[in-house]
C-alpha cells in the first residue's frame, strides 16, 4: 500500500481550493441598505405619497415619521444595526390632496431613479405582523405602464402568517396571475419571524428563495407561454405596507368593517401593533 505524505495531501487540498476560488463566480454589490442611520436616507429612497389608490386598498400612504422610521437596539427586535419600520395607523377621515378619504395611514418607499438594476440577486431580511388584511410586500418594478413594465414579487403576505407568495406580472399575465406560488412555512415558523426573502434574476428565468432555499422557479419559456417576457429592463425596489384591498379580500373573503380587513386587525392597528420590520436590503450582480 502506498502511503501519501501528509504534506502532499495538504498541498493537493490547497491547490484544489485555489482552483475553486479562481473558478467561483464573483459578485459585485450594486446596492446595500442597512438602515443604520437615524433617519431614512433620501439619497437612496423615495417616499411615496398617495395619489391614485390601486387594488381597492384602504390606506393612504403619507410621508411621515409616524409611518416610516428607523429604530435601534431593543426596538429593532433582532436587527443588530437598526431597522426600518413601516407602521400602519388608524386615522379616521384622513383626506388626501385628491380629496379622497381614508381611515388608515401607512408607508411605502422605493428606489426609482436612484437605484435600478437589470439581472442579479435582490434580498431583504424582514419580518412583519400577522393579521387578516395586512399586506406588506418586498418587490421590484420596471418603469413605464403596468403591467408591460414587468413586476417581480419576492414577498407578499395578506395577513395569514403561515404562508407568503411569490409572483410575476407582465403583459397577459397579471392580476390573478398563473405565475404565482404560495410557500407554506414548516410548523413552528412564520412571517412574524426574521427571514431573508430573495430572487435570482437572469435573462433566462427567475428563482425565488427564502433563507437560501428555493421556493419557486419561473423560466422564460413559462412566461412566454402567456405573454411577452417583461424582464430585460431595469427594475427598482419597493417596500410597502398596504392594508386591505383585492388580494387580501380574495383570500379572506372579508368585506366589513373594511374591504379585506378583519375587526381583529383593525383593533391591532388601533393598538399600534401592525408593523413591518426591515433589517437590510441587498442587490448583487455576478461579474
Amino acid at each position: 500500500m502506498k502511503i501519501i505524505h501528509l504534506a502532499a495531501i495538504a498541498s493537493l487540498l490547497l491547490t484544489n481550493l485555489v482552483k475553486a476560488q479562481q473558478t467561483a463566480p464573483k459578485t459585485d454589490t450594486v446596492f446595500f441598505e442597512d438602515f443604520n442611520e437615524n433617519t431614512l436616507d433620501r439619497t437612496k429612497w423615495n417616499v411615496e405619497v398617495t395619489g391614485h389608490t390601486v387594488n381597492d386598498e384602504q390606506q393612504a400612504y403619507i410621508d411621515s415619521g409616524t409611518t416610516i422610521y428607523l429604530v435601534k437596539g431593543a426596538d429593532a427586535q433582532g436587527a443588530s444595526n437598526g431597522a426600518l419600520i413601516l407602521k400602519a395607523l388608524y386615522h379616521q377621515g384622513y383626506t388626501s390632496k385628491e380629496g379622497k378619504q381614508y381611515d388608515f395611514l401607512s408607508g411605502r418607499i422605493n428606489t426609482q431613479h436612484k437605484m435600478e438594476f437589470t439581472y442579479g440577486t435582490a434580498s431583504c431580511r424582514m419580518k412583519m405582523t400577522g393579521g387578516a388584511g395586512l399586506w406588506p410586500a418586498f418587490w421590484a418594478l420596471g418603469n413605464g405602464r403596468w403591467p408591460d413594465c414587468g413586476e417581480i414579487d419576492m414577498m407578499e403576505t395578506v395577513g395569514d402568517p403561515s404562508w407568503f407568495s411569490n409572483a410575476m406580472h407582465g403583459p397577459n399575465y397579471f392580476g390573478n396571475t398563473p405565475l404565482a406560488y404560495r410557500y407554506h412555512f414548516p410548523q413552528g415558523t412564520d412571517v412574524e419571524q426574521w427571514h431573508v426573502y430573495s430572487v435570482d434574476w437572469t435573462p433566462d428565468g427567475i428563482v425565488f428563495k427564502i433563507d437560501g432555499a428555493v421556493t419557486y422557479t419561473v423560466t422564460r419559456a413559462m412566461v412566454e407561454h402567456y405573454g411577452r417576457w417583461a424582464f430585460d429592463n431595469p427594475k427598482f425596489i419597493i417596500l410597502n405596507f398596504a392594508l386591505g384591498g383585492g388580494y387580501p379580500a380574495g383570500v379572506n373573503k372579508i368585506k366589513a368593517p373594511y374591504f379585506g380587513i378583519s375587526q381583529e386587525t383593525v383593533d391591532k392597528i388601533k393598538a399600534g401593533d401592525a408593523k413591518m420590520w426591515v433589517d437590510w436590503v441587498l442587490v448583487t450582480r455576478t461579474k
